[in-house]
């Protein structure tokens, strides 16, 4: 009698999902920073590049066509503007650098993600990893907030950053923001109640690491998407879950004690970045200037990649400071010089001119777009909306709000290219039938 035999391991290995390729990468963001802030690239970025690597060799040996012809516009569009600005930069180095840095961001990595996820399934655990990964730098910016251990704020080490440290503090806003739209997501897609009462629960849980973030742009990014989720869903549930939403953000800010006052006035200053802002919206606002002067100086093609802090003091005023201030966390007292404007927008189009904005913008919208129109497609046909599609119009819309008041850098930038990924993977990946039966 023939005996069945066990499977070697190498063909149990090959029976895990592709997609977790992409679940290291958002995992490693959970491992802490040297003090210093760490130097180089994180680990994070080294196995992204690896999963774009995996990605290929699998291509190779199925021999398949690797992105439809829309996908493969839409995704190698920004290469024109990358291109050119690259030739334009002030070194060979500095355009190799940056022309690296942005495909990996902007092409590769979200190239890997449309291929290596092949359904909701994976595309529910990718949004888990995302939401855990928030949870767990939540958790440790809420003890930084109550042990006094945080970043500087005002004087006082209550700064909520997670792992990243206080020269990186836009890092756990950007992770405790991503995942709480992923909940949001989860939460309002056709899954089992319990589940849809869990992603909802971790979204109400992670709004009061986000209020200890003190980033105004991770609250106005946030605020921005989970309306317009909520608006998908529909305008009945979008008033129910508001008032909810209101409702805990007013328990949760009511048992801060002394932070009550500082997030007040936090939240206060983004009324005042006219009457009276700050010095951090004065650098901001100059910054800005810089970086429209250096437009209307080489409007088509821009000064180059990476070419923003060469050409900073020759179009900013007297009024940008030398530097911001950080210290906490781990991490001793140190003054960080100015050398991006915190405008995505600006930014492009400082270093890579109207051609360069035009690819980029074009390629994001287009993605939006045809996103918006899958997920009506899907309403239309089937009544309802997948999980999977509130994700990813979510993270979509999160990341091009946040872009008008950052730019990319640190290693939570690997989570930007992430998101595009699943964006891409909504609109350009699938069609909407065979998301809808699965």
């Amino acid at each position: 009698m023939a005996h069945a035999l066990p499977l070697p391991p190498t063909v149990r290995v090959r029976r895990l999902p592709p997609v977790l390729a992409v679940v290291a990468v958002v995992a490693l963001l959970a491992l802490p920073l040297s003090p210093d802030g760490g130097a180089g690239a994180h680990p994070a970025d080294a196995v992204s590049a690896l999963a774009v690597l995996y990605c290929a060799l699998r291509l190779v040996r199925d021999r398949r066509r690797p992105l439809s012809r829309t996908a493969a516009v839409v995704l190698g569009l920004p290469v024109l503007g990358l291109a050119a600005a690259a030739a334009g930069a002030v070194s060979p180095g500095a355009g190799l650098a940056g022309l690296g840095r942005y495909l990996q961001v902007f092409v590769l990595v979200p190239a890997a993600v449309l291929l290596l996820v092949r359904d909701r399934a994976d595309v529910r655990l990718l949004t888990w990893s995302m939401v855990g990964l928030a949870l767990w730098q939540g958790a440790l910016g809420v003890h930084q907030y109550a042990t006094g251990t945080g970043a500087s704020y005002q004087g006082e080490r209550i700064r909520a950053v997670g792992t990243f440290g206080p020269q990186d503090v836009m890092g756990m806003a950007t992770v405790v923001s991503l995942g709480l739209v992923c909940a949001v997501g989860l939460a309002l897609g056709r899954t089992p109640a319990r589940q849809r009462l869990f992603a909802a629960g971790c979204a109400l849980v992670l709004l009061l690491p986000l209020a200890l973030s003190f980033s105004r742009g991770a609250w106005i990014a946030t605020a921005v998407t989970c309306a317009v989720q909520l608006l998908l869903a529909g305008v009945r549930r979008a008033l129910a879950v508001g008032a909810a939403a209101v409702a805990a953000a007013v328990v949760l800010v009511g048992g801060f004690g002394v932070g009550t006052a500082m997030l007040q006035e936090r939240v206060g200053s983004i009324t005042q970045v006219a009457d009276a802002p700050d010095q951090s919206v004065t650098d901001r606002y100059t910054m800005w200037a810089a970086a429209a002067g250096m437009w209307r100086e080489r409007p088509l093609t821009g000064v180059g990649l990476k070419g923003f802090p060469e050409h900073r003091d020759a179009h900013a005023s007297l009024a940008l400071s030398s530097g911001s201030e950080t210290d906490g966390a781990g991490a001793g007292y140190r003054r960080q010089p100015l050398l991006s404007p915190h405008n995505m927008y600006l930014l492009v189009l400082a270093e890579q001119g109207l051609i360069g904005l035009l690819a980029l913008a074009g390629s994001w919208l287009a993605l939006l777009v045809l996103g918006l129109r899958r997920l009506r497609a899907a309403r239309r046909a089937h009544g309802a909306v997948p999980d999977c599609a509130f994700v990813a119009c979510g993270l979509l819309v999160w990341q091009l709000t946040d872009f008008a008041y950052a730019d990319i850098g640190g290693p939570s930038t690997v989570l930007t290219a992430v998101c595009l990924g699943l964006a891409a993977w909504w609109a350009l990946g699938i069609r909407t039938r065979e998301v809808a039966e699965r």
